[in-house]
């Protein structure tokens, strides 16, 4: 995750600003797959996935549980640019479900696309889009995260 996230915005703000600076805060986890965050706003985040050998399953083709994991942490990263971070919030996920289409082959790169289905208080939403190189869909993720409070 070497290029900073942009936020979509040419003129920057200070917005632009967090949003950048809470894209680019990435986990270790992410890390460790290789993702890269291609773009992140409040209503949109993108990322690609190169598949390499440590992602591949026994068939040679992408892991189902790397592109739920990589669902999972754009989700989370979508929740943190709708979130109150000064006020304390968090996220947790609370529920995903993943339909597998096509596989993604070793070498490919996997263009990944989250957009909110919901954004409430208490709950999130977002849906994850999975694309193989050439555009076919692969992995569609449905996940809800539950909004954190800090106790009064």
């Amino acid at each position: 995750m070497t290029d900073e996230p942009r936020a979509t915005d040419s003129n920057a703000t200070p917005a632009d600003d967090r949003i950048a600076e809470i894209a680019a805060a990435q986990p270790p986890f992410a890390r460790l797959l290789g993702l890269r965050l291609v773009s992140a706003a409040p209503e949109r985040v993108v990322a690609d996935l190169v598949v390499t050998e440590d992602l591949t399953n026994r068939n040679g083709t992408l892991h189902g549980g790397a592109i739920m994991a990589v669902a999972d942490n754009l989700g989370g990263t979508a929740t943190f640019l709708n979130i109150d971070l000064e006020a304390g919030e968090g996220t947790s996920t609370i529920e995903s479900k993943t339909n597998f289409f096509r596989t993604v082959a070793l070498g490919d790169t996997a263009r990944c696309e989250t957009v909110p289905l919901h954004r409430g208080r208490s709950t999130m939403v977002w849906q994850t889009t999975i694309t193989r190189g050439d555009g076919t869909l692969a992995a569609n993720v449905i996940q809800t995260q539950m909004v954190l409070r800090p106790r009064a």
